[in-house]
């Protein structure tokens, strides 16, 4: 059996092994995989179990692979393949839920903090001599905040929303959630849901934790930020198009919004003309919520029981 791994390099740079995957079949990593379609079902070759992560696989490179059986994604998100036309093709899709929930909550409150403390920036001031020249035993160059008692609103309360709600509740913030789905055992004293404007006026904090849909794609946007706060603060950390850009840019520079910690933009890579670029107080990291070694190692063992299973004939995690 023969199985290609399309892009295999942002999950594992080299500091974990794809030894599981060689012991199932004859294997093939591709680092990355130039977007055309040619060069797609060339490195594919006569494979019949693919793996990507963000190389798309559409109709046209599906009907062009026949002897391709099973797609593995190598991500939550699967919108990278056409899965109308594997179903016609009888090729089964999976993907990688619930590996990076901890990870992304975790890095979730690290842009919080960071905006918080600007821990980043008073340390570059030390290091160039700033507190050595300080007339005084401390200073700081801009506001610190302290979150207790403060409201974390959370828009999508799925597995990420929850575990990040857990970890603001021990810094003493409420939460209040807007989500599609209520499940009231999750309510306590200190985390409500709501509806959506009242969680736009009411959070001192919003962070965004819902999927990408007809109906929250642009929710981030002029009329709902208006809504908000003065002063507000904004986290992303699902995805780029939740947020109008050239909205969220302007609300920054006039100070509407305080700041915004965005891990995710429309386009992956950043575009050089992205708005947020020339927005004031905001961070923006390269889509590395994921990321850590742990949550990556849980990825690539999810991916082989993914494989195994469906070798076994009893698929799981299928999404098509």
């Amino acid at each position: 059996m023969k199985i290609v791994v399309l892009d295999g390099y942002t999950l594992n740079p080299g500091d974990l092994s794809w030894d599981l995957f060689e012991a199932l079949g004859e294997l093939t990593v591709y680092d990355r995989t130039p977007m055309d379609s040619t060069t797609i079902l060339n490195n594919i070759g006569d494979a019949e179990i693919v793996f990507t992560n963000k190389t798309p696989l559409n109709e046209n490179t599906i009907s062009r692979a026949p002897n391709v059986k099973y797609i593995g994604v190598l991500a939550t998100g699967y919108n990278v393949v056409d899965t109308i036309s594997a179903r016609k093709q009888n090729i089964t899709v999976t993907n990688i839920p619930a590996y990076s929930t901890l990870a992304v909550a975790q890095f979730t409150m690290a842009l919080l903090l960071e905006m918080c403390h600007h821990i980043g920036d008073h340390a570059a001031a030390v290091s160039n001599g700033a507190w050595s020249n300080c007339p005084d035993f401390s200073f700081w160059n801009s506001p610190l905040i302290e979150l207790n008692g403060k409201t974390l609103g959370i828009i999508g309360f799925g597995n990420i929303g929850q575990a990040t709600a857990k970890i603001a509740q021990a810094f003493g913030l409420k939460v209040i959630t807007y989500s599609r789905t209520i499940q009231p055992e999750n309510e306590t004293e200190n985390c409500k849901y709501v509806n959506l404007d009242e969680l736009l006026n009411n959070s001192d904090i919003i962070s965004l934790h819902c999927p990408l849909n007809d109906d929250t794609k642009g929710i981030i946007n002029k009329s709902n930020i208006e809504k908000m706060k003065d002063g507000v603060m904004l986290i992303n950390t699902s995805r780029g198009p939740l947020i109008i850009e050239e909205d969220l840019k302007e609300a920054l520079n006039s100070n509407k919004i305080s700041g915004a910690g965005i891990d995710v933009v429309s386009m992956e890579p950043i575009l050089p003309n992205n708005p947020l670029l020339k927005a004031k107080n905001c961070i923006i990291t390269p889509h590395i919520a994921w990321a850590p070694k742990e949550a990556r190692k849980r990825l690539i063992n999810t991916a082989i029981k993914n494989l195994e299973s469906f070798l076994k004939g009893e698929p799981i995690n299928v999404v098509n």
